[in-house]
């Protein structure tokens, strides 16, 4: 009975987060943050520190990520679906409602979407510097993350961030050294090593088998769920990266229009939880024959998600095993700073060049700022503001 109360309380811990977290993977693991270290407490600064290097470490959405490692760490397996469940379906069922909506209203660019975005900026910029605070405190550190950020502005790719958390971890463990105190320990991992194992080979396994059995079969619903896995699984740095990968992927084989993609991409930034959702709204617009509504939504949710799924519950018992030694303690610091060096980074491209063109965005955008940062209002109270500021802007300037 426990452990059933113990997912529960994930579930409806994990749904709120789900209903309310605006502003993307950075805001997000602001939010964690809050609700699982600070307010419940059911890990430690330096435990989420380490999930957190671990997810970013990891291909996938980042911020989901660490949701189902915590929900791991509380409950087990059925913790970390229950985390999962909570924090995904909430933006994935809003985007379901907004790909039908479209489909009647032709809706593209509406300026309360426009004020959405504004928001967006407003609360990564919030997440970024509490995260800032925490993971690069001293001059070190701060001086790492800024690099880290100027070599992720200068190189915008996947490849550029794996090399900026490698080359951040070398400099951590020759350069910051780790406190005494950093390798403190924690309640044992809720999965065994053998799952773990078994997870690892499952992604391996579809990862290989999925395209040579598209390349094989006429399905079409084979062929869309391979095109999500491997966009799922071959993605660092969080959920803005995969959009390209899912436009690549979509949009030549005519399942989705160019007009739709960018109609949701806006959608998908104006809605809580993970951006991964995204991809339930392209399985709901997608035209036949492949799959497409509800069961093309399931579809395109599952499969996006999947490897980052089986990547966590494959990586967590080794890691929670290797991350007490002194060594890979520094490197972790070094690690930490470039995370947060890589979502400074993030801030500014995409998340700011793609809301921010006019003077009055960027007041919009600055006002957002302080009501979340100086008056502590709540995100959803600024999210909705910041919609009708610009649903009355777009009005001034037509």
């Amino acid at each position: 009975m426990a452990h059933i109360s113990r997912t529960l309380e994930v579930l409806a811990v994990a749904t709120r987060l789900g209903l309310t977290s605006f502003g993307g993977p950075v805001a997000h693991l602001g939010y964690f943050h809050e609700e699982y270290v600070r307010k419940r407490k059911w890990l430690d600064e330096q435990r989420y520190a380490d999930l957190v290097a671990l997810c970013q470490f990891l291909p996938g959405p980042a911020s989901s990520q660490v949701g189902i490692a915590v929900g791991i760490g509380r409950a087990g397996l059925p913790g970390a679906i229950a985390a999962w469940l909570g924090f995904t379906l909430p933006s994935a069922i809003a985007l379901v409602i907004f790909a039908f909506a479209l489909a009647r209203a032709g809706v593209t660019d509406a300026g309360w979407l426009h004020g959405l975005k504004l928001a967006a900026v407003a609360v990564v910029a919030t997440a970024v510097w509490g995260m800032a605070r925490s993971l690069a405190p001293d001059r070190e550190r701060a001086t790492l993350a800024i690099a880290a950020a100027i070599a992720a502005l200068a190189a915008p790719t996947a490849w550029m961030q794996v090399a900026i958390i490698v080359a951040a971890g070398l400099v951590g463990w020759r350069l910051i050294p780790a406190s005494a105190g950093a390798a403190t320990p924690h309640e044992p991992v809720r999965i065994s090593r053998r799952l773990g194992v078994i997870s690892l080979a499952v992604f391996f396994a579809l990862l290989i088998a999925l395209p040579l059995a598209r390349q094989l079969s006429p399905s079409t619903t084979l062929a869309v769920f391979d095109s999500f896995y491997r966009s799922g699984s071959l993605v660092f740095g969080g959920g803005h990266v995969v959009l390209p990968l899912l436009q690549a992927e979509v949009v030549p084989p005519g399942w989705v229009t160019e007009q739709e993609f960018l109609a949701g991409y806006g959608a998908a930034q104006a809605v809580p939880g993970p951006l991964f959702t995204f991809a339930a709204y392209l399985g709901a617009v997608m035209r036949p024959p492949a799959p497409h509504g509800v069961a093309g939504a399931a579809l395109a949710l599952v499969a996006v998600f999947l490897p980052s799924f089986l990547l966590v519950v494959g990586a967590l018992p080794f890691w929670d095993e290797i991350r007490t030694r002194t060594g890979f303690q520094a490197a972790l610091r070094g690690i930490n700073a470039g995370v947060v060096g890589i979502l400074l980074a993030a801030l500014y491209h995409p998340v700011w060049t793609s809301a921010v063109a006019t003077r009055a965005d960027v007041v919009i955008a600055l006002a957002a700022f302080a009501l979340l940062m100086f008056w502590r209002v709540p995100p959803w109270l600024v999210v909705i503001a910041c919609a009708l500021a610009g649903q009355v802007a777009s009005r001034v300037a037509a």
